[in-house]
């Protein structure tokens, strides 16, 4: 108890420290929101990473994925790397950073506002960033106090709070830069540690070989398989239709989520943006990679401890069960590792939701001439009411983590994915469009939340992102066309001519 006690506390006063030496960063709010625009690429990388993946990963999905596909859970974290990290850099990177500057937006619903010249639409984009961001938050601090409970065996109501109030005045003190700088630092200890327990897990069992085989023993309860042993190491599991879905609403999932793109937003120039989309797969393949590659081996730790009353597997408990045996060094270094997960993500989440309603609703409705000093102070305000809301969720939630994923993701994602996306590339995208798009993502989310239509909110996440990719394109070919030299005005932006050196670019004969 010591020890973890011991790397808790220097943990958190690193955290702090770095909250109040960022403060001199957010004295604007371009500084407070976006660092000022010009984050290196490792800085970036690792903030992108952090944000990705929390203790909704380590904890709920790699341990519901895992026990449902057995070893095939990890091609989640293999998409996760090649098209929630990888190809989101390449197609979303340069382009968000160019049009985001030269439309002087600040947040993803800005961005609606100023590509398609409605207010109403940054309002309605807004209001959905700050609704279905709650459900996001409140499942992180579901997973991460389980984690601590099992631990340190602290009441799971305490863990929530203290972890909400530690998070608020370190993003309240430092805004972006202090959530960058701390998401690196938390970046390098989640590499390690993911090492570290993947390692120590597998010798338990006697090492990776004999882990394999033991799994490959264990019957599947699947239907499909017809209770056959081996599916849970077979190449794509027991159920590949239903581990589908769980890949695209996990990596397609961040082309459509404000606190991940508003990470493009922030970095300073093309070199960074290079050298950060490399930084960002390697850190996915080993973070994502590793915990689903661990969560594929949770049939071996079937034990009552994991059943409720009724004889239901509760996911939640899984992965903390796996990790209960472990040395209490070992134990420490993943709740530090799990910690540090969740805070990056929570600090992002809470600073996203904060300026989007403070910048996108607030200033554009109410507070028009606000000056940047109380703008910042109103979305300090913003951060600790929006903390004390998911905290709320969090203190009762209504379904397993994975769920409470589910249904943020697929509402975000599915209304925001492809308006932005399409707005990047296509000057026929039409505001129409766009309201169809949100419609169609929030519709399917909440719709099927109350009457299911499909039976997972996984897979209906999944479905929501789909139907905007074809919504968007479908709505804008059968409306009216946007004023051409706006849209043109709007993509000038790319043709730009700008002077770099040889050793970035050859000059052409």
């Amino acid at each position: 108890m010591t020890v973890k006690i011991v790397l808790l506390v220097i943990f958190f006063a690193v955290m702090a420290a770095v909250g109040i030496y960022s403060r001199r960063h957010a004295m604007s709010v371009d500084g407070f929101v976006l660092g000022g625009r010009s984050v290196g690429p490792w800085l970036t990388a690792f903030a992108y990473g952090t944000s990705y993946f929390s203790a909704v990963v380590f904890v709920g999905y790699a341990g519901q994925f895992g026990w449902k596909y057995g070893l095939s859970s990890t091609w989640i974290g293999i998409g996760n790397a090649v098209i929630g990290s990888l190809l989101a850099w390449v197609v979303l990177g340069r382009r968000t950073k160019v049009m985001t500057q030269h439309l002087n937006s600040r947040t993803m619903p800005d961005f609606f506002g100023e590509r398609y010249g409605s207010k109403a639409l940054k309002t309605a984009a807004s209001a959905i960033v700050f609704i279905f961001l709650v459900p996001y938050t409140a499942s992180i601090y579901n997973g991460l106090s389980r984690l601590f409970e099992m631990a340190f065996h602290v009441p799971y109501a305490w863990c929530v709070v203290g972890m909400a109030v530690f998070t608020g005045i370190y993003v309240i003190l430092g805004g972006y830069m202090a959530t960058a700088i701390n998401d690196f630092i938390q970046g390098i200890i989640m590499l390690a540690g993911i090492v570290i327990v993947i390692g120590a897990v597998l010798s338990g069992q006697g090492g990776f070989l004999e882990a394999v085989q033991k799994m490959a023993q264990i019957p599947s309860d699947v239907p499909v398989t017809l209770g056959q042993p081996g599916a849970f190491t077979s190449f794509f599991g027991p159920d590949p239709v239903n581990l589908l879905g769980v890949v695209i609403l996990t990596s397609l999932g961040t082309w459509g989520l404000p606190q991940m793109i508003g990470k493009f937003y922030a970095i300073k120039d093309e070199k960074s943006i290079n050298t950060g989309t490399v930084i960002s797969t390697i850190f996915a393949v080993v973070v994502s990679g590793g915990c689903y590659f661990l969560g594929g081996f949770a049939r071996l730790f079937d034990d009552p401890a994991i059943y409720d009353g009724s004889g239901n597997v509760i996911y939640d408990s899984i992965i903390p069960h796996m990790l209960s045996a472990l040395p209490d060094l070992l134990i420490g270094i993943v709740v530090v590792l799990v910690l540090s997960a969740s805070m990056s993500t929570l600090a992002s989440l809470v600073l996203t939701s904060s300026s989007t309603l403070t910048l996108d609703f607030l200033k554009e409705n109410l507070c028009r001439r606000m000056e940047d000093r109380k703008l910042i102070r109103v979305m300090q305000v913003l951060i600790v009411f929006f903390i004390a809301v998911s905290v709320l969720l969090a203190l009762n939630p209504p379904a397993f983590i994975a769920q409470l994923m589910g249904i943020s993701w697929g509402a975000l994602a599915g209304s925001f994915l492809a308006p932005f996306l399409y707005g990047l590339y296509w000057k026929r995208t039409t505001k129409a469009a766009v309201w169809a798009s949100f419609a169609t993502g929030v519709g399917i989310t909440t719709v099927n939340l109350f009457v299911p239509f499909i039976e997972s909110p996984i897979n209906a996440g999944a479905a929501a992102m789909l139907a905007g990719l074809l919504v968007v394109p479908v709505v804008s070919l059968v409306t009216k066309k946007p004023d051409p030299k706006i849209t043109d005005g709007i993509f000038a932006c790319y043709e730009e001519k700008v002077t770099i050196t040889k050793k970035r670019s050859l000059e052409q004969n």
